[in-house]
């Protein structure tokens, strides 16, 4: 059994419908271990008005057209349903996928899309958080089979069933580095994090650290979470000159955009497996063993296949020999 997973996001803007269906079909038959879109209905790389695809339709898509691969979002936005409905909603993808699903979910951030569809946003990130904070206890009790009950400030609903419940236990991951706030909510609540790459090596140790902190507070086994990377797009390709040009494309096709990490393409993980696996090291060294790698349209077939076959056995090996 692999010690390391790798997880497919794949960009759900600047695409047409068949190419982003074969995308997440290629991702399960290459032998991704998960499968993810954003939540989000304006594109959030480059320009914003372009084609967009809605988050939870894509995924239940997904789920019909796939076999092993696990799917979720990375992440759903708090704020566009209620905790009850998402419960709902993923537990029912769990259902539909035979026991694949993952909830995923955050805080949200993008102002555009929220006041252009008419969803409350909040006053700030951290009224957004509070409101994260209210939700997370609900849906963990209706995941685990509670009858759940809230009157707080922002959610209000009594004795809401969940009835299926999942086929499984269905794993709850939290999205986002605050290591004061949603770190600390990952201790309670969530089976996995997910922090992003783009930072560096010394952020996301400090964010581990802080990790940690949380459960030795509140009494939890820090095993029990999962540590999920985001690592943005990557290129695989003989040589970074090669590889930067093919992202360079990529990007111009997804609304003129830079980077994710407003990073240039020369700046991104590029170039052989060797330069990714080596890139990647100190992450897996740290215990951030699923790895979920983003796939802009026209999603690198090349480099989708690359990543299990060639750099997931090299990680393996760092995986083996790290203290």
């Amino acid at each position: 059994m692999s010690t390391i997973k790798i997880g497919a996001l794949c960009w759900n803007q600047y695409a047409d419908w068949p190419s982003l269906l074969q995308a997440g079909i290629r991702a399960d038959e290459a032998g991704y271990d998960s499968l993810w879109t954003w939540d989000h209905l304006y594109p959030i790389v480059g320009d914003s008005t372009g084609p967009n695809y809605e988050g939870w339709l894509t995924i239940t898509a997904w789920a019909q057209a796939t076999k092993r691969v696990t799917v979720g979002l990375m992440v759903g936005a708090n704020g566009f349903r209620a905790p009850t409905l998402t419960a709902k909603m993923a537990t029912t993808l769990d259902h539909i996928s035979g026991g694949r699903a993952v909830l995923g979910i955050g805080s949200a951030w993008f102002d555009t899309e929220h006041n252009a569809f008419g969803l409350e946003f909040g006053e700030s990130p951290a009224e957004r958080l509070r409101w994260l904070r209210e939700a997370l206890p609900v849906i963990r009790g209706m995941l685990d089979g509670e009858a759940a009950s809230a009157a707080g400030n922002h959610y209000h609903m009594a004795e809401v069933r969940n009835d299926p419940p999942p086929v499984h236990k269905l794993p709850l991951l939290v999205g986002g580095g605050g290591e004061q706030v949603t770190l600390r909510l990952v201790a309670r609540y969530a089976d996995a994090c997910n922090v992003g790459a783009a930072a560096g090596i010394d952020a996301v140790r400090r964010k581990e650290a802080a990790l940690r902190r949380h459960c030795d507070e509140v009494v939890r086994d820090e095993t029990e979470i999962e540590r999920t990377l985001n690592t943005g797009p990557i290129i695989i390709r003989s040589t970074r000159e090669e590889a930067a040009d093919v992202l360079r494309r990529s990007y111009a096709g997804n609304g003129g955009a830079l980077t994710w990490s407003g990073k240039t393409p020369e700046e991104q993980p590029l170039g052989s497996p060797d330069d990714i696996a080596e890139w990647m090291r100190p992450f897996v060294e740290l215990g951030y063993h699923h790895i979920v790698v983003g796939f802009p349209s026209p999603y690198d077939e090349e480099t989708m296949v690359r990543l299990i076959e060639e750099v997931r056995p090299r990680l393996e090996s760092v995986a083996a020999t790290a203290v």
